[in-house]
């Protein structure tokens, strides 16, 4: 029988228990910072499709004379409402999208805060809250 050099053994269990302990330092650390992230781009992603929802809603405004209706909703931008004339849309490519944490967008007209408002209600689905659930709104900025 051959005795196998230092070389053909392998790694020794302390050699990986070091490994692993330091792959799971490494994880702790980097994780969290990674995780802190996603809800902040949730929130921009949201702030995104409200500003097409925006960009839709102006130029149906600008075909059809007025702006869609509460009742009318989103939906009016890619379905001809009953009763428009002029309707040349639809004015988004593909069906009104829910918002990054899987609830609807609330639209309204006449908005309190301009003509108009969209607001997705963040990771809570209710008006208010803090953090994740801090409301995204037309009428402003994230962090405003």
């Amino acid at each position: 029988m051959k005795e196998k050099s230092k070389k053909e053994q392998g790694f020794t269990l302390i050699e990986l228990l070091i490994v692993m302990i330091i792959l799971g330092l490494l994880a702790a650390l980097v994780g969290p910072r990674m995780f802190g992230k996603v809800g902040s781009s949730k929130q921009k992603s949201a702030k995104a499709q409200i500003s097409l929802f925006e960009t839709a809603i102006d130029t149906y405004r600008l075909e059809v004379g007025k702006f869609p209706t509460t009742e009318q909703g989103l939906q009016a931008l890619r379905v001809c409402p009953d009763g428009v004339t002029k309707w040349d849309g639809p004015y988004l490519p593909k069906d009104i999208p829910l918002d990054p944490w899987g609830n609807p967008y609330t639209y309204k007209y006449p908005g309190e805060h301009g003509d108009y408002e969209i607001v997705s209600h963040g990771a809570g689905g209710r008006a208010g809250g803090e953090g994740e659930d801090t409301d995204i709104v037309s009428w402003k900025n994230i962090g405003e």
